[in-house]
């Protein structure tokens, strides 16, 4: 068998053979981290220049951005008692990025500027690593420090998650005790954000009418903050700490469903250039609630099922499945890229520089933690055995969670981006994201090879000239009741063209299958529809990395390789099992193994999709499609535990007699 030469590098080789469970491993991989942002850094450390792709920002703030985003590691593994030879570097940048004599100086704060985003990590690092970036300053340097991040105090910030940036740059500048500290600002800011909050632990990313709770609702973000400042403001602010640890609890029990027991998280929405970032809720709820240095009368507890050696193990099998499995996340010399599994423009958001993957850096927040710690001295455990095989509805966020059968993905309808934001449709409109598979974005606007149709249904009015998804849903909720719930939505890919979608988790008894159904009416007119509804896009080579060729033995073979017939489309690689069946009532559908363009999907740069295709003339009618989807992620560690999948496949799942009742009243 001939393979493909895969170059390695210092960097990778470090990364691939660190073990990444004691803190000490940890504090290496993140050293390792920044030692290679020195080469890229300005002669007085205040800007470090990774490329030359652009934002909708200066280049001044994309430079900034690679000097802050790393501190939140660098902050953090000073916090827990470490050191670092090159913090000089961040040091002498705070020093001169805010002085406005200096060459390097960042420029002062305008309204909703990008600057403000970066001042949270700074605050932070104010908070927790005083001593070290803080206190040598000269105290000209402080005073700079000082009105620089003051000066967001009297801006326009935008009405979302940006508040805790201002929120953290004062409480930074009050741990410091400098004079530009405003206490009255911190409080407006948290009375605010606290409107975000929708119960059980949630908070959405905006006011009132915004559905969106991404990433940012959780590690990104709003979780993360909450529970920072939950520990660095107990004595200044105890009643709403409380609270803010009450609702990690409350969050921690639905989160926990987005992770596998690999160590990935489930693919969702905006800024997944952010990495390793996914996982950084586990980082700071262990800050939180560890209660080695906490305030007596506090409730530091842990909710059941969640142990330290659970904690610990969220969070280190996610930085290790990066570090171990993904060395397209680093270029050779260590930068992270722009991009998710390898360099991927695709799936840029127009913030995102050269600098914003680092990001990924609040995941190093465990290192705040003492070695002597609970998170850092118990076991790590598995993932608990009794979230193992369930399916989790998770009604603020409108998806429901599945385990079933070991594929780790949630079903989605009604979250949707509250701003125009590029490719919006694939990162909050598909029906389903995987934390195995991904999800994939489009690289053009023309074919369906294009597109990346993976969990939609793709739809073209034009005789396929161009395709639509879902985008933005309408009319979304839960249907059924006790342990059987579905999603329901309504979306509109054309004015005279309406689609209600169900979607149906997989039970026990055909643990690999998910279901979807669509009612599709169009309106008089001359319109023909195609449509195009795709599976789990997987790895599309060969044990050979060639493309993979059609199966010889039809449906029944467990061999590699492609199948598609009437109804039917299956794919199988190394990375898994990924098929469509069509149960339509009238099942007209073709079954295609579809190689999308290269660089669609955001795990696989070389995917197919198997897809059910078909073309509709009926108006003023309901045609339903019925799609049976299943999905089994390989174990890449044990190829005998992925021999007999034959026997689920050949199962089929059931739908709910309710829809059932409705189609056969058509």
């Amino acid at each position: 068998m001939t393979t493909a030469f895969a170059s390695s590098s210092l960097f990778h080789e470090k990364a691939r053979t660190n073990p990444l469970r004691s803190r000490s491993d940890v504090a290496s991989f993140l050293t390792s981290i920044l030692d290679a942002l020195e080469p890229c850094t300005s002669p007085n450390g205040a800007r470090i220049h990774l490329g030359y792709t652009a934002t909708h920002f200066d280049e001044v703030a994309a430079q900034l951005e690679g000097f802050s985003r790393p501190i939140w590691g660098l902050a953090s593994l000073i916090a827990g008692g470490g050191s670092y030879d090159g913090a000089s570097r961040w040091r002498s940048g705070l020093a001169s990025g805010t002085d406005p004599k200096s060459e390097e100086f960042w420029g002062n704060m305008r309204d909703k500027d990008q600057r403000m985003v970066e001042c949270s990590a700074i605050g932070y690092a104010l908070s927790v690593a005083g001593q070290e970036l803080w206190a040598p300053l000269s105290e000209t340097a402080k005073e700079n420090i000082g009105n620089w991040l003051g000066g967001m105090n009297d801006k326009e910030m935008p009405n979302t998650n940006w508040l805790w940036f201002r929120v953290f740059a004062n409480l930074g500048l009050s741990k410091v005790n400098s004079p530009r500290a405003d206490a009255k600002r911190i409080k407006a800011d948290l009375d605010h954000l606290d409107t975000f909050y929708i119960g059980n632990g949630w908070s959405r990313d905006g006011p009132e009418g915004i559905v969106q709770l991404d990433y940012y609702s959780s590690s990104f973000a709003i979780q993360v903050a909450q529970l920072l400042y939950s520990k660095l403001a107990q004595k200044e602010d105890p009643n709403r700490c409380e609270e803010f640890r009450n609702r990690a609890r409350m969050f921690a029990l639905d989160f926990i469903h987005y992770f596998d027991s690999e160590g990935r998280a489930i693919l969702f929405g905006r800024s997944l250039v952010y990495r390793f970032a996914m996982s950084a809720f586990w980082s700071a709820l262990a800050f939180a609630l560890d209660p080695s240095n906490g305030d007596d009368g506090v409730n530091y507890s842990l909710p059941a099922p969640l142990t330290w050696g659970v904690i610990k193990g969220l969070q280190l099998r996610n930085i290790r499945y990066w570090a171990h499995t993904q060395p397209g996340a680093f270029d050779r010399s260590g930068i992270l890229t722009l991009g998710f599994a390898y360099p991927n423009h695709n799936l840029l958001e127009n913030y995102n520089s050269p600098g914003s993957p680092y990001w990924a850096c609040k995941a190093f927040i465990c290192l705040a933690l003492p070695e002597t710690s609970l998170f850092w001295t118990e076991e790590e455990e598995d993932y608990p055995a009794s979230l193992l095989n369930t399916t989790k509805v998770l009604k603020h966020a409108l998806q429901i969670t599945t385990n079933i059968g070991g594929h780790t993905y949630l079903l989605s309808s009604g979250q949707q981006c509250s701003y125009p934001v590029k490719q919006s449709a694939a990162k909050y409109g598909k029906l389903a994201y995987s934390a195995a598979f991904g999800y994939s974005v489009p690289v053009a606007s023309l074919t369906l090879e294009e597109l990346g149709g993976d969990s939609t249904l793709a739809i073209s009015g034009d005789g396929e000239e161009t395709w639509k998804c879902r985008r933005v849903t309408k009319e979304a909720r839960f249907e059924g009741t006790g342990e059987r719930q579905w999603l329901r939505s309504m979306w509109y890919p054309f004015p005279d063209v309406e689609i209600e979608t169900w979607l149906i988790p997989p039970t026990l008894d055909a643990p690999l299958w998910h279901l979807r159904v669509h009612r599709i009416r169009m309106r008089n007119g001359d319109r023909v529809l195609s449509t195009a509804e795709g599976g789990w896009a997987i790895y599309g080579q060969g044990q050979d990395e060639r493309a993979l060729e059609p199966v010889q033995d039809g449906e029944q073979s467990e061999s590699e390789g492609t199948f598609a017939a009437e109804g039917i489309a299956r794919v199988v690689s190394r990375a898994g099992v990924a098929g469509i069946v069509d149960l339509s009532p009238e099942a007209t559908r073709k079954g295609q193994a579809l190689r999308t363009d290269a660089n669609t999907n955001l795990i696989a740069a070389r995917a197919v999709l198997p897809v059910l295709r078909a073309g509709y003339e009926e108006k003023d009618t309901d045609i339903y499609l019925v799609s049976a989807v299943f999905g089994l992620p390989f174990d890449l560690g044990d190829r005998n535990k992925n021999k007999g999948w034959m026997v689920e496949w050949m199962k089929r799942p059931v739908l709910p007699k309710e829809i059932l009742e409705r189609i056969s009243k058509k």
